[in-house]
This record gives structure tokens, sequence and C-alpha cells, in this order.
């Protein structure tokens, strides 16, 4: 009986330390004044990798997307976990509602805790502001180092009902597995004629795995190509232009690029032209 006693102390320690170290403050912390409330802006799409692991607060993910308040958003190395919290907070912090999908691609408890056996899910992400359909989840045949793919679901983004794709691709020099994903996606991706394709790519703009997108598509800020590198601004610490918005149908209007205390990506948006 003892012993029985001694282990749920120390279960229940090590739950309390999990929660602690989190950063996510209680429901007491969770009440929204009136004047916080706020719209989406209705033609804005936007990609970020969030970091995992990173232990960093979800309150604080969800203050920064809410900053720029996207109609949708591509997350990456997403917790199912996290994002159910993030949402939470998007709309009890913010006013901001959103509808989820998860492309959860592979169970991980190191990264996302969960249980032993039943560990959480983790990949990417899609919150939307209008509903969401059609929603699928592509696991690449060669992910790398790690499972990687990509999830695409159909919403309406400025009026426009259209595909919105959202990937992670393989990690740094991994350059041929890269670009048999890239072969994959790009292959769904060329079945619309309306898309958005948000994703951190691991690669460069003249990196030559990502030619066939450069192919179907442009980047929401028109003086970045394969051919400019040059011009292209920088989406990570390490002033690398991994993150993009690439858009097949679709006329941006201009781009922003956010530095995040909270993660080695920065924020990438757009705001697209609408009908």
């Amino acid at each position: 009986m003892r012993l029985l006693t001694g282990a749920l102390i120390v279960a229940c320690v090590a739950l309390v330390g999990h929660n602690a170290s989190s950063g996510d403050p209680g429901p007491s912390a969770r009440s929204l004044p009136a004047e916080a409330v706020r719209d989406v802006v209705p033609n804005r799409v936007m990609t970020w990798n969030i970091c995992n692991p990173c232990e960093e607060s979800n309150v604080h993910r969800a203050a920064e997307i809410a900053r720029y308040a996207p109609q949708v958003i591509g997350l990456q190395e997403a917790c199912v976990s996290d994002v159910e919290k993030i949402r939470d907070y998007l709309e009890s912090r913010h006013g901001l509602v959103y509808h989820v999908e998860y492309g959860a691609v592979l169970k991980n408890w190191g990264r996302c805790g969960g249980v032993l056996w039943n560990p959480g899910g983790y990949g990417q992400a899609i919150l939307s502001a209008a509903p969401m359909t059609d929603a699928v989840t592509v696991e690449y045949p060669d992910g790398g180092s790690e499972d990687r793919g990509y999830m695409a679901v159909t919403t309406t983004v400025g009026g426009q009902r259209l595909r919105v794709f959202n990937t992670h691709l393989a990690e740094r020099r991994q350059e041929t597995v890269r670009a048999g994903q890239t072969r994959v996606l790009a292959a769904a991706v060329a079945r619309h004629g309306r898309a958005i394709v948000l994703g951190d790519f691991n690669a460069v703009p003249d990196a030559p795995e990502l030619g066939r997108m450069w192919e179907l598509t442009t980047d929401t800020d028109p003086r970045c190509s394969s051919a400019h590198t040059g011009t292209c601004e920088a989406t990570t610490d390490w002033q690398s232009r991994f993150d993009y918005v690439f858009l097949r149908g679709v006329t941006s209007l201009g781009q922003g690029v956010h530095p995040s205390s909270y993660s080695d990506h920065h924020l990438l948006h757009t705001d697209l032209k609408t009908p």
C-alpha cells in the first residue's frame, strides 16, 4: 500500500511539473475583455513553423498569430495538443474563432507528450476562420530522417474558394529526399487552378528541388524567385529563406515577414487580391 501511495504521489508531482513547465496558465487566466474582440483579415494567409521542441507557451504563440489575425494559417512542427490550446487561446483571449484540421504524420511522445502507448500526433495543422472541406493528409513515400508529409483543405480566402496546402519538407542536407517530396506535392497542386501552398520547405529559393514549385506557382513577393534569390527576405533566425507562401491562380498584394521570440522561424503572411 505504501509503495502504491508513493507511486501516485510521484505521478502527481510529475504531472504538475509538466503543466507548469509548459507556460500555459490555467482556466482562471482565460477571461477576455470585451474590447479585445476583433475580426480576422479575410484575405490574409500565413505560415509559421512554431518550433518543436522549444518549450514555448501556447499563450504567446496565440498572441503572435492574433497580432496579424489571418483568415488561414498553416502551422508546422505542430502537436495536436498544442494546436488545441492555441486555438482555444485565440478565441478566449483574442476573440478569433477558427476551425481546425490536422495533418499529423507521426506519433511522437518525446515531442508531443501523451502516454507511451498513445503518444501525441505531430506534423502540420491548418486553422481557418471559414469552414474547411475535403481535408486530406498525405505522407511522403520517403520522409528522410523523420516522417514528413502534406495536408490540404478547401476553404474560402478573401471570397475565393480555393485549395490550401501545408507541408514541411525533409531537413537540411537531404536535397534528394526533398526533390522527391516536391514531385509528390507539385503533382497534387497541379490539379487545381487556384491554390495556396504554405510551408517550411527547408530549402533556399534557388535550390534545385524547388524547381517544380517555381514552374507551377509564384512567390508572394514578386521580387523573389529562383533566379533572384538576393531579393528574397529571410524567414529564419539563421538568415535563410526556408518558408514560403506559393500562389497558383491567385495574386498577392504584398507580404510581411515578422521575426518572433517564440520560434526560430519568422511568421510569414500575405494579403491576396480579392475578386
